[in-house]
């Protein structure tokens, strides 16, 4: 059960976030019509000045944060975060609400406008609709519920919206933990808004380690490749040593964590990209390629990895094969760059967030939380790893598997029953009976 609540503040909430349905509509929509695209990052600066107005005519203090000198942070396409907060009357915890607001490309395959926001019947469409921008706007909904219901609460409650986390994060949440935003002297309860189902509490998520691995070849005219030495001839004896070996070794690894969907309860390895030999053509030339032989080939490795895995024991398993291949393969030779890596999370059942939302999500829809792990990574990585952060979690409304897909939508009721969940923590860790 809810602890510390008073009896009637359930009933209370749950009018006050009915009551704004037309609001959390209206607010979904106006975020989905601002095309925040990443890359190039788009519209960034908008939509903080939008929530920041918002906010701040609510009685929260905000402030605009550019992650200068950040990945991709530029004077075209500066990587601008915002921050707003609302102190209680009385000293106590602070709950954080922390939401990405940058969406990926629309890609192919839309048959509604991605930046139209569209409401037909419970659905509001658009890209970002489900990845982020229902979560964000139903965590918005829910904090001015609570404070509208609770106006003498204890502590603080922040909401912020943050860039780039569909690129690694780190002109968001990544900077701001830099700054110390997310120090634990001044925030102790973090739940990130992301679409994991409104029954579900997202402890964490898997490791993750891009690399490039390049194999070297000789270019010589391709009418006498005996001349030379193709490196892709190279790669596809890696490809071919992934495929029989790495792939059936990775198939052998499970984990504990409760990983959705069922598929990513094991290692997995994904080849994002491949490329060798000539650069592509640009668009319009209509010439042929000139005859050489590749002297380089490269490709990108997404390899995901459990918390019972090492990462210095994941890297081995890859460089043990490339050096298996140069002691036993004529000419062969290689390099390998690391481009990203996470170590994974998961955040204790016990910890406060997570009774506090698991005893709201019951009381809410009458069915016990159902505890998961993402197969991706999120911001969370950056709140434990760099702000030292451990009581942190995603619950929000939407479903998974709408993100980054053609015709996206996010549901109003889910949006409004996550917010009344939201609500309900509030309610348990920042009303005056909780101190």
């Amino acid at each position: 059960m809810i602890r510390n609540m008073e009896p009637d503040l359930h009933p209370r909430l749950t009018a006050e976030i009915a009551a704004r349905r037309d609001d959390l509509i209206a607010l979904t929509q106006d975020l989905i019509r601002i095309p925040t695209l990443n890359p190039p990052g788009r519209h960034y600066r908008e939509i903080c000045d939008y929530l920041s107005d918002r906010l701040s005519a609510r009685g929260f203090i905000t402030a605009l944060v550019r992650a200068e000198g950040a990945p991709g942070d530029s004077e075209t396409w500066p990587r601008w975060n915002m921050v707003a907060r609302r102190e209680g009357s009385a000293p106590g915890y602070c709950v954080h609400f922390n939401s990405h607001h940058d969406v990926v490309e629309v890609g192919h395959g839309w048959t509604r406008d991605p930046f139209g926001g569209e409401l037909d019947g419970d659905r509001i469409y658009g890209r970002g609709a489900c990845d982020m921008k229902g979560g964000l706007a139903a965590s918005i909904i829910a904090a001015e519920a609570f404070i509208a219901t609770c106006p003498d609460f204890s502590g603080a409650i922040e909401i912020s919206a943050t860039a780039d986390e569909e690129s690694g994060g780190y002109g968001g949440v990544a900077y701001l933990a830099e700054q110390g935003w997310f120090d634990p002297d001044r925030v102790q309860h973090v739940i990130i808004p992301e679409p994991l189902h409104k029954d579900r509490i997202c402890l964490g998520h898997r490791g993750v380690w891009w690399a490039e691995v390049e194999t070297k070849g000789r270019i010589a005219h391709g009418s006498m490749p005996f001349l030379g030495d193709s490196a892709i001839r190279h790669m596809g004896a890696v490809l071919e040593e992934i495929e029989h070996r790495l792939y059936p070794h990775l198939a052998t690894k499970h984990t504990a964590m409760p990983v959705v969907p069922e598929g990513a309860r094991q290692s997995t390895l994904n080849i994002n990209s491949i490329h060798g030999g000539e650069a592509e053509p640009e668009p319009g030339f209509t010439g042929l390629p000139a005859p050489c032989v590749a002297d380089r080939c490269r490709i990108v490795l997404d390899r995901r990895f459990l918390i019972e895995e090492a990462l210095p024991e994941v890297k081995a398993e890859m460089t043990s094969l490339l050096d298996g291949l140069k002691s036993s393969r004529p000419g062969f030779d290689y390099t390998i760059r690391d481009l990203f890596e996470v170590q994974p999370t998961m955040t204790e059942r016990t910890a406060p967030v997570v009774r506090s939302t698991a005893a709201a999500i019951e009381k809410v829809l009458g069915q016990v939380a159902d505890y998961v792990v993402s197969p991706g990574t999120y911001d969370q990585k950056h709140i434990d790893r760099i702000g030292r952060l451990k009581n942190c979690i995603a619950y929000g409304p939407g479903l998974l598997h709408l993100a980054h897909q053609p015709d996206e939508w996010v549901g109003v009721q889910d949006m409004q029953d996550s917010a009344l969940v939201m609500a309900l923590v509030l309610a348990d860790l920042l009303a005056p009976a909780a101190r």
